[in-house]
């Protein structure tokens, strides 16, 4: 396919960009945007680790082909928060320490926003449903838990 320039809104920013219109949004997102809170996990669609929000819905940027993103509202890892103000869902991780090598976390985080997004306060059961197909290879599923809880508002024990 040739390449066309398609403009994205990405973290609230219009952008244009230069690529086939079937090329993956993750390729753009990273390699001509560098924005790399998505990361490329397993190129199929099935690990979570490329989530973003597309209109507010966790999505797959690996399989999603920059023709079918324009005119829609992209959000990365990026565009949550920042260093100095995080979002209430990357706090909820910080203060959980939900990570051990973090590459999972992106999709982790992205898919709780989501979820928080069409339910301020889901149930454990909500929150292990959505977080289901983001695949930790660590073990580090107990904090990503407590921060996802947190994030929704839940007390959670204190840890030792």
């Amino acid at each position: 396919m040739t390449q066309s320039t398609m403009r994205l809104t990405v973290n609230g920013k219009s952008c244009d960009v230069d690529a086939a219109p079937d090329t993956a949004l993750l390729y753009v997102l990273r390699n001509d945007l560098a924005l790399n809170g998505p990361k490329y996990g397993c190129g199929l669609g099935e690990c979570g680790t490329c989530a973003v929000l597309i209109d507010g819905e966790a999505a797959r940027s690996c399989v999603i082909p920059i023709e079918g993103c324009a005119g829609r509202d992209i959000v990365t890892l990026e565009g949550l928060g920042s260093r100095e103000h995080p979002d209430l869902v990357q706090e909820a991780f910080i203060r959980e320490q939900a990570a051990q090598c973090g590459y999972c976390l992106n999709g982790m985080i992205i898919s709780t926003k989501a979820l928080l997004m069409r339910n301020a306060h889901p149930s454990e059961a909500e929150v292990l449903e959505a977080l289901r197909y983001n695949l930790c290879r660590c073990g580090a599923h107990i904090e990503i838990i407590r921060a996802a809880m947190r994030a929704a508002g839940h007390a959670v024990e204190a840890h030792d």
